[in-house]
């Protein structure tokens, strides 16, 4: 069995890795990382951009494969919040058919300049943090994330990634 996720990003291709050994008709699956275009661009500003680029990335990684994954992050708008809006990440998993799908935890930046940044300025969360100083990694995004640094590593990108991948396998667990 092959499963392709549509991204090259080294957190989420492991994640998807490390989560499919919990699931014992996936757990030998070869995981490969395919370059996959979301097609909403590089900061999804809504919930439905970011569920939109996870299905993208899915159906542009369905190559040869049982299954394809796609995962994208983004802000979405949740009332109540200090900002009005938090970061989430969906998981779209396609079967060549249908696509099944999950979302991580929220979470809000307790900065809100950076929120500013990428809502009025353009951009991408990692520009918007690095500008803000919280740290000046320019590849965050491939290691711990902003989360990691928020949450002083209780909950890295990875960890974060596979809570969207678990509640979408929710609909494949066999």
């Amino acid at each position: 069995m092959k499963v392709t996720v549509g991204s090259t990003n080294p957190a989420k291709v492991e994640a998807v890795r490390e989560i499919l050994q919990d699931y014992p008709h996936l757990k030998d699956a070869e995981v490969v990382g395919v370059e996959a275009d979301s097609g909403v661009g590089d900061q999804p500003k809504t919930l439905a951009d970011v569920i939109t680029g996870s299905i993208n990335r899915a159906k542009a990684a369905y190559t040869d494969a049982t299954y394809s994954i796609g995962l994208e992050s983004g802000l979405m708008e949740v009332p109540f919040t200090k900002s009005g809006y938090m970061d989430v990440c969906a998981c779209a998993i396609f079967d060549g058919t249908e696509h099944h799908l999950g979302l991580s935890s929220g979470w809000e930046f307790p900065d809100k300049e950076i929120n500013r940044l990428i809502l009025e300025e353009g951009l991408d969360m990692s520009q918007a943090i690095n500008k803000v100083g919280l740290t000046a990694d320019p590849a965050i995004g491939a290691g711990q994330g902003a989360i990691g640094i928020l949450t002083k590593g209780r909950l890295d990108r990875k960890a974060y990634t596979k809570e969207a991948l678990r509640t979408a396998l929710i609909h494949i667990d066999a």
